[in-house]
């Protein structure tokens, strides 16, 4: 992790939680990223909550004070109309949502998303001034026929078509193999660095050396306390996108504070 970029811990709740425990978990996560940040640590942290549970979660963080940011872990690109079922940027951020995932793994291989409907996403979400987590990454037969780097790109380039230089800011990309995905199975250190040091050099190659340096690149896939120390010290990886691990507190403020250190 490049001490110039400030480390980002998220964690997607999926289509998991009720109301009471994601109460539950979203107060005890606050209350340990506020000893953090009271002890100078540098951390910036989100959740990702069900849809329906974004509100609740939202009032409990801003009742707390919270430093931990509310993340929606999907939109539709309109504004507003007949899209039954679809959710806005315009509605996330009137619930207080300030980052949002497009392009996960489970969106593009589950409900089939393309990337040109992920590219329209991205625009609208950074356009409305969130935050926008990018995700990438290749399927295990990809990675066996050496295309990682070959499908990484394509991504990253679809997804980021027309995008401005001066909207990097609020850009986070995620590379989540999607065969680490809640399998167990993890890159090595190694492979993921590989893999972000490519993904950085596409973004160089598309906005400048100097932008690209300054965008963060998380790692996901099966990212755990016990592995997250090791992940977090390579170069290229600037914090993880949490899947499993994030719905026990004790688990996923153990990777924060790694990232933390």
């Amino acid at each position: 992790m490049h001490p110039q970029r400030t480390a980002i811990i998220g964690g997607n709740w999926k289509m998991n939680t009720d109301r009471a425990s994601g109460l539950a978990l979203a107060g005890s996560i606050a209350r340990g990223v506020q000893e953090l940040h009271n002890a100078g640590k540098r951390v910036e942290v989100a959740v990702f909550p069900p849809f329906v549970y974004l509100p609740l979660i939202s009032e409990a963080l801003c009742a707390a004070s919270s430093r931990v940011m509310l993340g929606a872990q999907d939109v539709y690109h309109a504004e507003r109309g007949a899209f039954t079922g679809e959710i806005s940027v315009l509605q996330l951020q009137d619930v207080g949502v300030g980052t949002v995932l497009a392009g996960h793994s489970e969106r593009r291989h589950v409900i089939h998303e393309g990337d040109d409907q992920i590219n329209l996403k991205v625009r609208a979400i950074l356009h409305h001034g969130l935050r926008c987590v990018l995700c990438v990454g290749e399927k295990l037969e990809q990675r066996e026929t050496d295309q990682t780097n070959t499908v990484n790109e394509r991504q990253v380039r679809l997804g980021l078509r027309d995008v401005r230089p001066d909207e990097l800011d609020r850009l986070v990309i995620a590379y989540e193999p999607v065969w680490a995905i809640g399998t167990g199975k993890v890159a090595s250190p190694e492979d993921a660095q590989d893999a972000h040091r490519h993904i950085r050099a596409v973004l160089a190659d598309l906005f400048g050396k100097d932008a690209a340096a300054g965008v963060r690149i998380q790692y996901g896939g099966s990212v755990t306390a016990a592995n997250a120390a090791e992940l977090l010290k390579q170069p290229d990886i600037d914090g993880a996108l949490v899947g499993g691990a994030s719905l026990k507190e004790a688990d996923f403020m153990a990777i924060v504070r790694a990232a933390a250190q």
